[in-house]
This record gives structure tokens, sequence and C-alpha cells, in this order.
């Protein structure tokens, strides 16, 4: 006896459906080695369903190995079909993920959001199409794995321009993000028991990618300038220094040159590399983008950048630029990670860069950016003045909000969330804990100003 129930309200095909049932019921031990199945037509007519949906279902099964059909007896289970199920699993096949708890009157302060509303469809649009219609054909086959050449040069001469590099388009290796990049950096510099020189706080995934290697990680405190350059003594060998000096993440400062030429000098005489993430510094809201480390020395630092926060984080578009005697390895490393960065996007980012379409939209953003970072202090200072100090609100898409009296433990984190406001503590983010424990992010670059004026009410009813 078989039971296949058909629900007619699911968008599923009732081929899959009774595929899908069969396969888990003889999967499950449900249905036996030997047993015989219903015809064709018999379980058609049971199911009120054509017969061709279930000749097709019982091909398909047949196909995979599950049944067997024999001449002039029918169709049976085959041998060996069934798996032992080592989890409690649903009895129902077609069970989708429950969706979490709806949580649109939540206000979430996450960092480093762009406003996505704002992205530029129509002309990435435009551009998509016409480089899908006019491109040759041979830029849908397999591409380089350091990326287009489109792209590398209009990339190389943006930031020679904007970020002060030294560059040339041979030196960069396009990405899929700057996760992968900075996975490619750990991989190419990193093996086990090597040390890696780390700002303490830094984004907690970074942390992760390059203690992979089985690396150790060796933290440098961060201050109101940065890294605090002062502590890196001369018993430490480390095979690469990872900053963010342009923008720290996620205290938000600014790492001035004497401590930039420090590191310079380190790195010369010991010979390891500098990482730099530069993952924001077009947000600096009072003057010019700080021009990049890696301006200064190019033999001994990695650039890394994306558009993640710049554009889209769907686009999946960064970039590594690289010292020379690097530059071979890593795209061999890069080759062998995915092959290479999807080509289409590539051309037409290169296309939107070149005809001015890129500046245009960082103009435009910064603006709005900088306004709703003004917005947020405003209301934060005629709300919880008195308990929070500000800090690293010079660039970026979020700020450090320092407490008096409050330290951010998961019970009041929550307590926030139940109240509809998430915010993310820096503690989160530490190598050495205890140390920041009354800071928490907020990011704004997502919000519109009435969503930050409320979230910040709801701050201070947590706090007060």
């Amino acid at each position: 006896m078989i039971w296949v129930p058909i629900d007619r309200k699911r968008d599923i095909p009732f081929i899959r459906q009774v595929y899908t049932q069969i396969r888990t019921q003889i999967l499950q031990g449900n249905l036996l080695a030997g047993e015989r199945l219903p015809s064709t037509r018999q379980l058609a007519n049971e199911l009120d369903v054509s017969r061709n949906v279930v000749l097709e279902a019982y091909e398909q099964l047949i196909a995979e190995g599950y049944i067997e059909a024999r001449r002039g007896s029918g169709t049976f289970i085959a041998e060996g079909a069934y798996l032992e199920q080592l989890h409690n699993t649903r009895s129902d096949p077609f069970y989708e993920r429950e969706q979490p708890v709806d949580e649109e009157d939540v206000i979430d302060f996450r960092s480093g959001l762009p406003d996505l509303q704002f992205f530029p469809r129509k002309t990435w649009a435009k551009l998509s199409y016409d480089v899908c219609m006019n491109s040759s054909h041979t830029v849908l086959s397999y591409g380089y794995p350091e990326g287009r050449p489109e792209l590398r040069q209009a990339l190389a001469r943006y930031l020679v321009k904007s970020r002060g590099v030294q560059c040339q388009h041979h030196q960069l290796v396009i990405t899929s993000g700057a996760t992968q990049a900075l996975t490619l950096v750990a991989k190419l510099l990193l093996k086990k028991g090597d040390q890696i020189l780390m700002e303490d706080p830094v984004t907690k995934d970074i942390q992760t990618i390059f203690s992979t290697p089985g690396s150790i990680i060796h933290p440098i405190p961060v201050d109101e300038h940065g890294m605090r350059t002062e502590l890196i003594t001369p018993d430490l060998h480390p095979k690469c220094i990872f900053v963010t000096p342009s923008h720290q993440y996620p205290l938000g400062s600014t790492l001035p040159i004497q401590r930039r030429i420090q590191l310079i000098q380190y790195a010369r005489a010991t010979g390891c590399y500098i990482v730099e993430d530069d993952y924001d510094s077009e947000f600096r809201y009072d003057g010019a983008p700080i021009n990049s480390l890696q301006g200064l020395d190019a033999n001994h630092v990695i650039y890394v950048g994306s558009f993640s926060k710049i554009l889209s984080p769907a686009l999946r578009l960064g970039y590594l630029i690289l010292p020379s005697r690097l530059i071979k390895e890593c795209r061999m490393l890069k080759w062998f990670t995915d092959l290479h960065t999807p080509s289409l996007e590539q051309i037409t980012l290169g296309r939107f860069m070149e005809e001015g379409y890129l500046e245009r939209h960082i103009h435009r953003m910064k603006k709005i950016y900088k306004k709703r970072r003004d917005h947020l202090v405003e209301v934060m200072e005629k709300h919880v003045s008195q308990q929070m100090k500000i800090l690293g609100h010079s660039t970026g898409l979020h700020l450090v909000a320092e407490c008096q009296q409050t330290v951010f433990t998961e019970h009041f984190v929550k307590k926030m969330h139940d109240n509809g406001i998430r915010v993310y503590p820096v503690e989160d983010h530490t190598i050495e804990k205890g140390k920041h424990q009354n800071r928490m992010i907020l990011g704004y670059g997502h919000l519109c100003e009435e969503k930050i004026e409320e979230g910040v009410r709801r701050l201070a009813e947590c706090l007060g």
C-alpha cells in the first residue's frame, strides 16, 4: 500500500510531488526492497491525475535506481535504496524552512549597508544590455583569473586619481568581493604557525579568514589614531600586518602619517607585507578621502577594495593591488579558486566607471549619507547625550557610540531587540575581550531619517 498525497495548492508540479514522495518513502524504509508499486494507471486513478504524471515520475525513479520495471510483472522497489536516517526529518518532503519572525518593525543599525534604493538601475541596465548584446561572443567564454582588461584599466586610472595608489593595471586581480580578496591574501602569505599582526578590534570575519591557514593572530590595540604602532616590537616576526588605515573598523579612527611611516619602515626591515583594507573611505564627509597607505610603498602594501559599499553587495566585485612579486602566484590561486569573476559584470562596471557614472554616484550618495550622519548625531545629542559619546563619524556608513554606564551584554542587546532596535556591540569584534564592552556600532547608510530618529528614541527608552 502506498500513500502519495497531492497538494493542489502548492506551486510544485504534480510529477515532482509524486516522484519526491515515493523517493522519500524508499529512502526512509517505508517502502521496502522487492515491494510492488501500483500500476501507473491505478495510481493515477487514485490520485486523480493524468497517467502521464505517474509515468514520468516512475521513469525518473527508474533512471535514478530507486525502482525497477520487470517485464510482465510490474514495478518494484529496488534493492539497496534504503538510507538510514541519522537526524530527525520532517515527513513532508516539501517542508520549507520556517521564515524568521517578522522583523518589519525592527530598526536595524547594521553597519556597511548602502541604501540600495539609490542603486542606478536604469544606467546599469542600459550598460548591461549593451554589453550583452554588442560584445564579441568571446566574452562569454572562459576569462582571465586576474579579471577583464577593460575593468582593470578603468580601475587603475580611477584609483590613481581618487585614492593616491601606485598602480598599473597588471597589478590588479579582480575578485568576487573583498571576502575572496582577503581569502586569497591569507592563502598567499600564511601557513600554519605564521604570525599576523592585526588591529584590535577588527571585523570578526577577517579574524576567521586570516586564522584559517593555522596562523597566529597577534592583536595590536587601536586608539583614537588607529593601530598603536609603537607596540609593534622587534621580537615579533609577522608575515603580514592587517590594517584599515583610512577608516578603522569598527572604531572609525584614521591612521596618521607618522604611524603609516612606522608601519612601512617595519615592513621594509622585516620583509613582511602590510594588508590595507580600504572598505568605505570614499565617503569622507569633512574633506577629500584620505590617501591610501599603498601609495607610500607599493612594494610592501597589498591593497584590498570592493564595490559592496559604493554600489551594491550583490555585485560581488572586489579587487587586489599586488606588489609585482606576488602577482603570478595570486593569479594562479584565483584560477584554482573559481577560474575568474563573472565577465559580463566586469565589463559593465568598467563601462560604468569609464563613462563617469561611478564618480557621479559616489558624489550623490556622499551628500545623502552625510545628511543621515548629521541627523543621527543630532538626534543622539537630543535624546542620549548624557549617556553617550560619539566616535569615528568622519567617514563611512557607521559611527560608534560609547556609553558611560551601560555594558552591551548579550542580555541587554536582546532587550533592545525586543524593543524594536538592533545594534552591534564593538566587543563582538575584539580579539582581546573586555576592553570595549561599553561601545556599540550604529550603521546609518541604509536608514532614512525617520527610522534613524525612531531608532534613537527606542534606544533612549532602553537606556533610560
